[in-house]
C-alpha cells in the first residue's frame, strides 16, 4: 500500500516594487499601502483551511516566493511562520527558503528574517551587468547584489542561492560567464542558472526582445556547466547546481520528486495525496489579491489529476533530475503500478533516452526530454 509523500508548504506574497517584462508569476506592482496585517490573516486562514491536507503529517520544507516577499517586514514573516507551525507543526530540521531582492531596502530586513526562521534565502540577481539588468527590468544594480550577498553570508545564513539567468537580450558568452564567475566568488552554496525563456502573457511575449542565436546559448550552455563543475557545483537538474548534497534545495526536490505541497496565498498552487480515496489533487487559490483578502473562501478551484494523465505528471517533474528516481517511486506516488506504464518504458529504453533499471534519462534522454515525455503521454 502507498505511503503518503513528504509535505511542503508554499507561500504566495504576490506584491513587487515594478512588474519586470519577463515575469508570467501573479505578482503586482505595488499601489500604495501594502495591506500586510491583512494578507498575514488571509494566509493563516488559508492554512487553516488546508489543515486536513496534512493527514497527520509535518511540513518537511517551506517556501515564501512572490512578487517580492522581502517587501514585507520581517515581524510580518515571524507571525506567518509562528501561525503556520501552530496550524501544521513543522518538522525539526525543517528548510525555510525565501526569495529576496537585492534592493538595499530589503537587506536592511535580513538579519530579521533570519532571526524569525528563514534558514535559506534566495538572492534574485539574474545579472550584475548593468545594461542586462535594464533590459529585464531591475531595479537593483550589480553592486546592490555584491551587497545583499555579502551581508547574508556575513549573517551566517545556513544556505544561500542565488538566482542567475544567461541569454539575456544582447549578452554575449563572455557576458554570460562573467555573471557566473562573479555569482561563484561571492560564496553561495547553492546556484539556480537558467536561460531566459520568453512566456505568454509577459511584455517581453508582446515586445520580444532580441536575444542571442542558439548556437551561442549552446556555447553559453556548454561552457557555463564546465565553470560551474570545475568551482564544486553538482548539477543535479536542469538549472539547479548545488555543492554538496546537503545544499541541494530540499523544497524544490520535494516537487521534483512528485511530493504534496499546500499552496497559501493569492493564486498558489497546491498539490495532495489522498491513498485511500485514490486520488491526487490540484487546488489554487483566487488570484487577485484583492478578492483573495475579502473571499471568505479562499478556494479559487480544484481539479483530480486523472489517472490517466498521472505517469506524463510523474514523468514531467522526475525526469528534470540528473539521477532521477527508482522505479518504486512511481507507485508509492502516482498510486499506480509500474506495469500500468511498461509498454511506454520499453519504448523510451529502446530508444535510449531512459535508463535500463531507473526512471532516468540517459545523456541522450536529457538532449531530448520532451521527446521522452511525450513517450508518457495517453
Amino acid at each position: 500500500m502507498s505511503t503518503l509523500p513528504p509535505l511542503s508548504l508554499y507561500i504566495h506574497i504576490p506584491w513587487c516594487v515594478r512588474k519586470c517584462p519577463y515575469c508570467d508569476f501573479n505578482s503586482h506592482a505595488v499601489k500604495g499601502e501594502i495591506p500586510e496585517a491583512a494578507y498575514v490573516k488571509a494566509l493563516l486562514s488559508d492554512l487553516q483551511y488546508e489543515q486536513p491536507a496534512a493527514q497527520g503529517r509535518e511540513i518537511e520544507t517551506i517556501f515564501i516566493g512572490g512578487g517580492t516577499p522581502s517587501l514585507f517586514t520581517a515581524d510580518a514573516i515571524a507571525q506567518i511562520l509562528d501561525g503556520a507551525n501552530r496550524i501544521i507543526p513543522f518538522s525539526r530540521d525543517i528548510e525555510i527558503t525565501m526569495e529576496a531582492n537585492p534592493g538595499t531596502f530589503e537587506q536592511e530586513r535580513f538579519a530579521g528574517y533570519l532571526k524569525a526562521g528563514v534558514n535559506r534565502l534566495s538572492i534574485g540577481v539574474q545579472s550584475f551587468n548593468q545594461s542586462h539588468l535594464q533590459a529585464l527590468g531591475r531595479i537593483h544594480s550589480g553592486d546592490d547584489a555584491r551587497k545583499a550577498i555579502s551581508a547574508a553570508r556575513e549573517l551566517g545564513y545556513p544556505h544561500l542561492n542565488i538566482d542567475l539567468m544567461h541569454g539575456l537580450p544582447g549578452q554575449n558568452e563572455e557576458q554570460a560567464l562573467y555573471d557566473l564567475e562573479t555569482a561563484i566568488a561571492l560564496g553561495p552554496d547553492h546556484l539556480s542558472w537558467y536561460q531566459l525563456t520568453i512566456e505568454p502573457n509577459t511584455e517581453f511575449y508582446a515586445k520580444p526582445p532580441i536575444i542571442p542565436m542558439d548556437e551561442t546559448l549552446w556555447d553559453i550552455q556548454q561552457a557555463g556547466q564546465a565553470l560551474l563543475a570545475a568551482a564544486g557545483f553538482q548539477q543535479y537538474e536542469i538549472s539547479a547546481y548545488a555543492k554538496g548534497s546537503q545544499a541541494r534545495a530540499r523544497h524544490n526536490l520535494n516537487y521534483w520528486q512528485f511530493g504534496d505541497y499546500i499552496g497559501i496565498g493569492a493564486g498558489a498552487h497546491g498539490k495532495v495525496t489522498f491513498v485511500q480515496q485514490d486520488l491526487i489533487l490540484r487546488r489554487w487559490k483566487q488570484r487577485s489579491p484583492k478578492a483573495y483578502l475579502q473571499s471568505i473562501n479562499p478556494l479559487g478551484g480544484e481539479q483530480a489529476i486523472a489517472r490517466e494523465d498521472r505517469p506524463f505528471e510523474f514523468m514531467m517533474n522526475v525526469l528534470r533530475l540528473n539521477e532521477g528516481v527508482e522505479e518504486a517511486v512511481f507507485a508509492q506516488r502516482a498510486l499506480m503500478p509500474l506495469t500500468d506504464i511498461q509498454g511506454s518504458l520499453a519504448a523510451a529504453r529502446q530508444r535510449s533516452l531512459l535508463e535500463p533499471t531507473r526512471l532516468q534519462a540517459t545523456p541522450q534522454g536529457q538532449l531530448f526530454l520532451n521527446d521522452l515525455l511525450e513517450t508518457f503521454i495517453a
